[in-house]
């Protein structure tokens, strides 16, 4: 990929307790400000999304952005609480409201890759090259065809390789983190500035997990609404917690969000509450829904912001972001 496609700029209140008529979790919280700030009806503010979406256009009032890039790490040793889902959704999402933003698909089965229509097939540049031979970003990074502001590292299936090649190599641990860091647009001064980096993880801890905790400065949990997902959760913590005392002192959990929270279930609730109580403001207030349009997009190669950015799960994705980029910059 081409430099300059990269530096082209012009391509690119307190919490409601769970089960409260406040609590925000589908097309209700378009009310809250997600499109503007007029008193315009949720649906009205859907249709506009929709409308900008088809355009090309981004969305009114552009969030701050933040100081320095944000290199965050989606994590949860579970698997299927919508990890990957949750990586594209709020990197389109934050692509939306005019940030820019990398994401490092760090998953062998390349499933981000896949929702944002980028191409992984075997023999092109990834994060394998990255990690392994120590190809530099910028020669692998892919613009998304879908979004301004939007680029992408794929993965490809050569990365489920990467655990046995990395064993050999001096600071196997810190490979990711010395490939981001060199990477001309984290941490820079200009308006071509990355804003976000997000990396997906794989499900499992191994060194391709280990190389993400050790790059990232946050960490992003996505944590569905069931029993089952706490449990998973305080294993991940015990983890973060042995990668700060030996690896990355600086890591810290900033942002959890809850996902397939079905608001008619107590069980959904009870969780959502659990982990507001544990966390605190850590917790976004939004949850997102369970959505048959957000299981949809994949198939389609989009996201769900592209694929239908009127419905529910879009519209709580847009909020999510920008409540996690205003809280990042009041931090």
């Amino acid at each position: 990929m081409r430099q300059s496609d990269l530096t082209d700029t012009s391509r690119f209140g307190p919490h409601p307790a769970p089960g409260s008529p406040s609590y925000r979790t589908a097309g209700d919280i378009a009310a809250a400000g997600v499109l503007t700030d007029d008193e315009s009806t949720p649906l009205a503010r859907s249709i506009e999304h929709q409308l900008l979406v088809k355009e090309g256009r981004r969305l009114r009032g552009p969030l701050p952005r933040p100081a320095r890039t944000r290199v965050m790490v989606v994590a949860n040793q579970k698997g299927g609480v919508g990890k990957t889902t949750t990586t594209v959704n709020m990197a389109a999402a934050l692509a939306q409201h005019g940030q820019r933003v990398l994401v490092v698909d760090l998953d062998p089965q390349g499933n981000a890759s896949t929702a944002l229509s980028i191409d992984h097939h075997r023999g092109t540049p990834s994060t394998y090259d990255a990690l392994v031979d120590g190809v530099p970003l910028v020669d692998v990074v892919q613009p998304s065809p879908e979004i301004d502001g939007l680029f992408v590292v794929p993965a490809t299936i050569d990365l489920a390789g990467a655990e046995i090649d990395l064993v050999s190599l001096v600071a196997r641990e810190s490979r990711l983190r010395k490939a981001i860091h060199a990477f001309p647009l984290v941490f820079g001064d200009g308006e071509d500035r990355l804003d976000y980096v997000l990396i997906d993880c794989p499900p499992s801890l191994g060194l391709l997990t280990l190389n993400a905790l050790v790059a990232g400065d946050e960490m992003l949990i996505p944590i569905q609404a069931e029993y089952y997902a706490l449990e998973g959760l305080g294993q991940l913590l015990e983890t973060v917690d042995m990668v700060k005392a030996h690896l990355n002192p600086d890591l810290t959990v900033s942002t959890i969000l809850l996902t397939m929270y079905d608001a008619r279930t107590r069980l959904a609730a009870g969780v959502a509450e659990e982990v507001r109580s544990h966390f605190g403001e850590q917790v976004l207030s939004t949850a997102i829904p369970r959505s048959v349009r957000i299981s949809e997009a994949p198939s389609y190669g989009q996201t769900v912001m592209t694929y239908d950015p009127g419905s529910p799960g879009a519209l709580s994705y847009l909020e999510a972001a920008r409540e996690m980029a205003l809280k990042g910059a009041s931090a």
